[in-house]
């Protein structure tokens, strides 16, 4: 089996959760099938990388993403390098994936990361290139042999707004993460952290990701008021989607730092102990990127 892999993001140019995901669900399927990347951006080892028509140079960025979706489509298989299946990540490479379904007489698997039409603040970013990226995914949801979800309640979403799709068709997946990488360990006093004022002897919850309001960081900004002050509040926040929602969260840090910093408060700390623990323990079991390869190449076989 060869598998054409659609994608916007691809190391070293990853900029979020998508790119993670495809990254660590490649280095997996590889040793359990044959994977070609087709990206978009420079050129790069271990993929083919794409770049939008320059005779779109100022135009609106959806129209650009359209035609280096065309390049990868055309790319995904040949004589020498036959794809048994594709499969596209977000709607910046949905129609690379479903022409190149057309075009070459494959199954079409799509993974949803989010959902066009839950973002309407995108069209803050894309103005009337939204109303193509809600067309672009629309199209490619509605003709995919296959479409994975990362979550159960990203599948609920997906059948809720595609009410069309057959729900036998609508797949969960869910998101993974290497646990030798991400694990316990000893407060390390020569970190960046303790250089930026944290204190490695308290205890820290911290968000890590792009400022957008799908991933909610208002919402946590509102909730840490309330926070038990003995606990720390990290942001490693950036890439806000508008400069709006950038100014909106900047302004809601500084309403916070002028109170205190800190984090929802379990008042028992044997139970965060054992919270904790359970958490990890179910990383290992349910979440690692072996399991969501293994669950993802049967799905390719089920649609073949």
């Amino acid at each position: 089996m060869r598998v054409a892999m659609m994608t916007r993001e691809y190391p070293p140019e990853v900029y979020g959760g998508a790119g993670v995901h495809v990254t660590e669900l490649v280095a997996q399927l590889r040793r359990l099938c044959e994977v070609d990347v087709h990206c978009m951006g420079a050129p790069r080892a271990g993929a083919f990388a794409h770049q939008p028509d320059p005779a779109l140079d100022g135009a609106n960025p959806a129209l650009a993403t359209l035609s280096c979706d065309l390049r990868m489509a055309h790319a995904a298989s040949s004589p020498d390098r036959p794809a048994t299946v594709v499969h596209s990540h977000t709607w910046y490479a949905g129609m690379a994936g479903h022409v190149a379904s057309l075009l070459h007489g494959i199954p079409h698997v799509l993974t949803a990361h989010s959902l066009e039409p839950l973002r309407p603040w995108k069209a803050e970013q894309l103005g009337g290139g939204y109303q193509v990226s809600l067309w672009v995914e629309r199209t490619a949801m509605q003709a995919a042999d296959a479409v994975i979800a990362v979550s159960a309640g990203m599948r609920a979403d997906v059948l809720r707004t595609y009410p069309g799709l057959d729900p036998g068709r609508v797949h969960v997946v869910k998101n993974g993460i290497d646990t030798d990488v991400w694990h316990p360990a000893e407060p390390d006093t020569g970190s960046l952290l303790t250089e930026l004022g944290v204190d490695p002897s308290r205890p820290m919850v911290a968000f890590v990701g792009r400022i957008t309001r799908q991933k909610g960081v208002p919402h946590l900004l509102a909730a840490a008021h309330h926070f038990n002050p003995d606990v720390q509040l990290v942001l490693c926040a950036g890439a806000p989607d508008t400069p709006e929602i950038g100014a909106e969260v900047a302004s809601e840090v500084a309403t916070l730092a002028d109170e205190r910093g800190g984090v929802f408060w379990i008042r028992d700390p044997e139970r965060t102990r054992r919270y904790g623990a359970a958490g990890r323990q179910r990383c290992i079991a349910e979440f690692s990127w072996a399991q969501v390869a293994k669950q993802t190449l049967e799905i390719y076989r089920s649609v073949s």
